[in-house]
């Protein structure tokens, strides 16, 4: 089939204006977004993309996961959709963009098929995963993970967040338990918009980023043991400090992944101190190591020397240590087709691009094992993401968008 032309495109002021109205939903405190998943404002966010979608001409799905899949009808009966998508929900302090781009891009691109009278071979679903961020119900990617046969539903259904309230139980109360058994759906290929989330390509000044692969991941959540006692009265010698085994792990991190240059990060972020007092050496300290590369064995490299290391840090000030991995995927390789796709269609549009590893994990990130995969990846402004002050430009967003709509076109097949 010849590839759409090249004077297709959305329109960019609808795309944005939805990106405004969807942003009104769940506001943050600083101009951003606090969207949290299985909320009010989550459920809010949905019925809002369920009406846009079913104003499209779309059906709506809804799996036991609370994932929503929105389709618009092939020419064949029997050919598998072509899925597009992300999710809709935030950070606490999160971004407007951040997920949200995926899913309402996707939107803008069915539209824009409406508007043309495009027909397609195979049917296009565009698809609002659940608990991406997994802030509030770890791990990230949960639904997707689910899905895509990494998770068990009764593990998802099980997980609490910070005040005991359990996913299902959650689920249910705002009303999005759906009727379709996770993972019966069958998929010819998916393909995810998303915001870079660092800042190479406005730092290159490329429009478009090609993801070629995605980052492996592993969180190791750590427990430093030593004995509280007070501040001002326990000799510098006879202290047991906690908080210092995490100052020696925090700089063995860093030593890890500066080793294993490029493409390689490491880092400490969630952290609890115990008791956490101004005057009490700290007696217990509990966080997480997130190492990241997309090249497997230097992953599994990393992980070795952070866990042969950190004990015998810690022994030689006096603290105990205890560590264990709570989440982890491995690098993907994204789908050789699906990939050119995305790149031909950039420039067949003219867009700058460059090939592009995701540095953080995503729903394509699982269900690249069940289905072929990609992602497009548009700049964000300093690579800020995660954060209220999160920015996109309404130019990358269309741009992205344009892409996204071109690579799934020339995937699901134009017909007449």
């Amino acid at each position: 089939m010849p590839a759409p032309g090249e004077n297709l495109r959305i329109d960019p002021a609808r795309l944005w204006d939805s990106l405004m109205e969807m942003a009104k939903i769940g506001p943050g405190v600083a101009g951003g977004n606090n969207r949290q998943t299985l909320t009010d404002a989550d459920s809010e966010g949905r019925h809002l993309f369920k009406r846009w979608c079913e104003a499209a001409g779309m059906t709506m799905g809804v799996d036991t996961m609370g994932n929503m899949f929105a389709t618009r009808a092939g020419e064949d009966p029997d050919a598998l959709p072509v899925y597009m998508g992300s999710h809709l929900d935030t950070q606490p302090t999160g971004g407007k963009y951040d997920g949200v781009l995926g899913v309402l891009g996707a939107l803008e691109a069915v539209r824009t098929m409406n508007d043309l009278g495009i027909k397609t071979k195979h049917p296009i679903v565009v698809v609002n995963w659940t608990n991406e961020e997994g802030t509030r119900f770890a791990p990230a990617m949960l639904a997707s993970g689910v899905f895509a046969g990494k998770h068990t539903q009764d593990f998802a259904y099980d997980r609490e967040d910070h005040d005991g309230k359990k996913f299902g139980d959650e689920l249910k109360r705002i009303g999005w338990v759906g009727e379709e058994t996770v993972g019966d759906r069958k998929m010819h290929a998916l393909f995810e918009l998303h915001i870079e989330q660092g800042p190479i390509l406005e730092a290159e000044g490329k429009d478009i980023g090609v993801v070629t692969h995605g980052q492996g991941l592993r969180w190791v959540e750590c427990t430093v043991t030593g004995k509280e006692s007070h501040t001002g009265s326990t000799p510098m010698p006879m202290r047991r400090n906690a908080g210092r085994g995490l100052a020696l792990i925090t700089e063995l991190v860093h030593e890890i992944a500066m080793k294993n240059q490029p493409n390689a990060v490491g880092a400490i972020g969630h952290i609890d101190v115990y008791p956490n007092s101004r005057n009490i050496i700290p007696g217990r300290v509990v966080f997480t190591v997130d190492m990241r590369t997309h090249i497997l064995p230097k992953l599994n490299a990393m992980v070795a020397e952070f866990m042969e290391r950190a004990p015998k840090l810690c022994e030689g000030i006096g603290v105990g240590f205890d560590a264990k991995i709570v989440g982890q995927f491995d690098p993907p390789a994204f789908n050789e087709g699906c990939v050119n796709a995305v790149r031909s269609a950039a420039e067949r549009l003219g867009y700058s691009h460059m090939d592009i590893v995701s540095g953080a994990g995503h729903d394509a990130c699982w269900i690249n094992d069940v289905a072929p995969t990609a992602m497009i990846m548009c700049p964000c402004v300093d690579g800020l993401s995660h954060n209220e002050a999160e920015e996109i430009s309404p130019e990358w967003a269309a741009a992205g968008t344009d892409v996204l709509l071109h690579a799934v076109l020339e995937t699901a097949e134009v017909v007449g």
